[in-house]
């Protein structure tokens, strides 16, 4: 009897191995299949993030001069949400090793939104504009220059507090 058990337990070791040999030869063959998968799936640009980072740049200046503080907050969080996509979906760009220079004005914008301070929050504002255009001349992309804006990205949003 007990040569049965061991024969058994022998045979159901052997198989297990054998299924763990299997599972492990496939492995290369899976990773490359996903690796191609991934090769083939849209992968945004610096240019798309930085695009979306300058629109919300501008409805963020006006939301915030004209006191529309949730507005202005939900736009700090959308440049917040585009820069960590932007490290998560460019990260093998070079440009990418100075993308936290950003984050010190974002962190004055903040606080001048939850202190509903307009002048802290257009000086920490110039600042966010001015990190923006050191980053560009770092990363030598000088003859792209950001601004304040002076009018509106877009003509059909409303950015005075709505009462």
């Amino acid at each position: 009897m007990k040569a049965i058990h061991f024969a058994i337990v022998l045979l159901l070791t052997s198989s297990c191995n054998q299924g763990h040999t299997d599972v492990q030869q496939q492995i290369p063959a899976r990773t490359d299949r996903l690796q191609q998968q991934e090769n083939k799936t849209y992968k945004p640009g610096l240019g798309d993030f930085m695009l979306a980072v300058q629109m919300h740049h501008a409805k963020l200046w006006f939301a915030g001069i004209n006191s529309n503080w949730k507005l202005a907050d939900f736009e700090l969080g959308e440049i917040q949400e585009t820069f960590q996509d932007v490290q998560t979906y460019n990260r093998d760009r070079p440009e990418i090793k100075t993308i936290n220079m950003i984050n010190p004005p974002l962190e004055n914008i903040s606080k001048a939104i939850k202190k509903k301070n307009v002048e802290d929050f257009k000086s920490s504002f110039s600042l966010l504009t001015s990190t923006c255009n050191n980053c560009h001349r770092i990363n030598q992309y000088e003859f792209n220059v950001i601004t304040i804006p002076n009018s509106p990205p877009v003509n059909n949003q409303n950015f005075e507090v709505q009462k």
